[in-house]
């Protein structure tokens, strides 16, 4: 999990992947002031930001589905169309690559984010 650093308004301002002198609050990376700060921005691109951030979060959801649907054989996951096929399976490959790789992807009870 990330370290932030923040201003006097409590607004993140920093993040790193240890500890510091001012960064000592550890969040996850799917926290919201950890994304407003990743995706931040004016106006309108700023909730085009975080629109795009629910999207990405929302794609994990979507997924977590899917394996529960194949898990209680509700659907075959070769029912699935190839293309569908191939683009969970490369999740799923990169999902367990980056859960050896780093705790900055790590999020609560050992999930990758």
């Amino acid at each position: 999990m990330p370290y932030v650093s923040r201003d006097s308004a409590g607004k993140v301002v920093g993040l790193s992947d240890a500890p510091s002198d001012q960064a000592v609050e550890s969040l996850p990376a799917s926290h919201p002031d950890v994304l407003d700060f990743l995706f931040r921005d004016t106006g309108a691109e700023r909730a085009s930001a975080r629109f795009l951030a629910s999207d990405l979060a929302f794609i994990r959801v979507v997924e977590d589905l899917v394996a529960l649907l194949v898990e209680k054989r509700a659907i075959a996951f070769t029912d699935l169309p190839a293309a569908a096929q191939d683009k969970l399976l490369d999740r799923r490959s990169l999902r367990s690559y980056l859960s050896g790789v780093s705790g900055v992807f790590e999020g609560g009870e050992g999930k990758i984010i």
